[in-house]
């Protein structure tokens, strides 16, 4: 194994949380909006036109682990673990944690995951494409976090 790899996983799943929030701003926010507005303006149903969004990661991870293995490129396979491994991430927070669109992970009682949720509903505040904030998912605005500790701290005063 290369010792690097790790390193260019973790580096890569750090990276893509900033393709993530300029893919949200510039295109989801953008010309994507058709598939986008079903997340915010909520539809009937399971799946919503925005789980196409998933694709965008996907197929380059895919593609990266694959190509990298079949041509022994492993730099390329590490970057399309990193990601896999925020695509994975993305789920558990955005899907499961925050919309709970599946019944797990609902009882987290920590200042970052509170400051996750409210940055995530104040996004969702606004139910058109424009006026938008807090794209990212996994870096928090510091008031947003400040807050959730504020509270945090006054919840476990009372108990």
């Amino acid at each position: 194994m290369y010792w690097w790899g790790p390193f260019l996983l973790i580096a890569t799943f750090f990276v893509m949380e900033f393709m993530a929030w300029a893919t949200h701003k510039y295109i989801m926010h953008g010309l994507g909006w058709y598939f986008h507005k079903d997340h915010h303006q909520v539809e009937p149903g399971f799946f919503e036109k925005n789980d196409f969004f998933f694709l965008i990661y996907a197929i380059p991870s895919w593609l990266c682990i694959m190509l990298g293995m079949m041509n022994n490129n492993y730099i390329a396979v590490w970057i399309g673990y990193g990601i896999a491994a925020y695509g994975f991430a993305y789920f558990l927070f955005h899907d499961v944690y925050i919309h709970r669109r599946f019944k797990w992970l609902r009882n987290i009682d920590h200042p970052y995951f509170m400051a996750i949720r409210k940055a995530h509903k104040v996004h969702h505040k606004h139910l058109g494409k424009a006026h938008g904030e807090c794209f990212g998912m996994l870096i928090v605005p510091k008031k947003y976090y400040r807050e959730a500790k504020r509270s945090f701290a006054i919840k476990k005063s009372k108990s």
